[in-house]
């Protein structure tokens, strides 16, 4: 059986890609599988390092509008775009996929239009509440359209053919234990917040951050809170701390970080979470039933962040605070609050777990071999 994987640009993308082909191996070890991404994308780290072959393309986006710039654009995209179809139709022919597997990114686009106009069977996993572009561009034509929230099917024209899968999210986040992981990190009584805007930091949400240190310095360091600044963060927010007049080194328990790289420990000894609303977060964040704070990014596609977060806070799994009327002292004054509310993280904590599918990529695999199984 020959699987073909598709996606690219952020790792809520292609991790889940990499966590099915994974379980895919294991079930089938005469499985052979490609990787299809974008030229450049993080994938071009991430699928090698896996240990899978990735052949990419160099598919462009479009942009609205007649300026000369717009049309330029344009142009260039269109030929990219072309070309980019022409290899995807050649690697599909060499490779002979039984299926392809589409987890979003533009990159993906060109392999799953061509192979279902070849006749090759295509399914599609949305990680957002609400379909991407990609996703809304080949879903009339994929067999299977596999879905994150059981609140999306009606999202799509062939609700038939939509599968609530979830979305896979590594082992650690599911099994750690709460005081196993406050053991390994050496914590004290006092309660964990963790609080992160994502690999590259947001500026003004790291500000925000930094007043809220002082407010809790301010307190009396009553909390732990370990914060990661991001890539871009990392180098002004330190000096950027100093200046609000915060001494890290006088209020033990206060930390910054630029990556947190073992967050399934760091979720599980934490009290509350404060960050994002990427589907990839927020499944994470349901399958440790974290109690969390949400501030969805406005600066994204079809504003689907906020679709997200409302999927948590109408089950009551989240509080959620929107960007504009996030200041440092209503993050302050809304932690504080949840921390001191025992019994709404616990129903918080519960409605998180309920929204967990844990199995989701075993859901994944079995819709592959599905697909698969007429053509061998």
């Amino acid at each position: 059986m020959n699987v073909m994987f598709t996606c690219g640009g952020t790792g809520g993308h292609i991790n889940p890609a990499i966590a099915v082909a994974n379980l895919l191996r294991e079930r089938r070890p005469d499985c052979r599988i490609l990787f299809v991404g974008g030229e450049g994308g993080m994938e071009c780290t991430l699928v090698p390092k896996a240990g899978y072959r990735l052949e990419t393309l160099d598919p462009r986006s479009f942009r609205r509008g007649l300026s000369p710039k717009a049309l330029w654009h344009n142009v260039n995209g269109a030929y990219h775009t072309a070309a980019s179809l022409r290899k995807a139709k050649r690697l599909i022919r060499a490779f002979q996929p039984d299926v392809i597997v589409g987890t979003g990114g533009y990159a993906s686009f060109p392999v799953l239009k061509v192979g279902a106009r070849m006749g090759v069977p295509t399914c599609v996993h949305e990680s957002n509440a609400v379909p991407g572009l990609t996703t809304r561009m080949v879903a009339d034509r994929a067999a299977r359209i596999m879905v994150s929230f059981a609140e999306s099917k009606g999202q799509y024209k062939h609700p038939e053919r939509v599968e609530v899968v979830g979305m896979p999210v590594r082992q650690e986040f599911l099994y750690t234990k709460k005081e196993e992981a406050r053991q390994a990190l050496g914590l004290d009584e006092r309660p964990l917040i963790v609080s992160a805007w994502g690999s590259l930091g947001a500026r003004e949400m790291n500000k925000i951050v930094a007043g809220m240190f002082r407010l809790e310095q301010q307190a009396g360091c009553p909390y732990q809170h370990i914060h990661a600044t991001g890539s871009y963060g990392w180098k002004w927010m330190p000096d950027y701390v100093k200046e609000q007049g915060v001494d890290l080194d006088a209020c033990p328990g206060l930390e910054m970080r630029e990556y947190i790289y073992d967050m399934p420990t760091l979720m599980a000894a934490a009290d509350v979470i404060i960050g994002r609303a990427g589907a990839s977060t927020l499944n994470e964040i349901a399958a440790s039933g974290t109690p969390c704070i949400i501030v969805p990014s406005p600066n994204v596609t079809d504003n689907h962040q906020e679709k997200n977060a409302a999927v948590l806070a109408d089950r009551g799994a989240a509080q959620v605070i929107h960007e504009a009327d996030c200041t440092a002292q209503v993050l302050f004054d809304e932690t504080r609050a949840l921390l001191e509310d025992q019994a709404r993280r616990r129903a918080m904590r519960r409605a998180l777990l309920n929204l967990a599918v844990v199995d989701s990529a075993e859901r994944i695999c079995s819709v592959i071999l599905e697909l698969a199984s007429p053509r061998g």
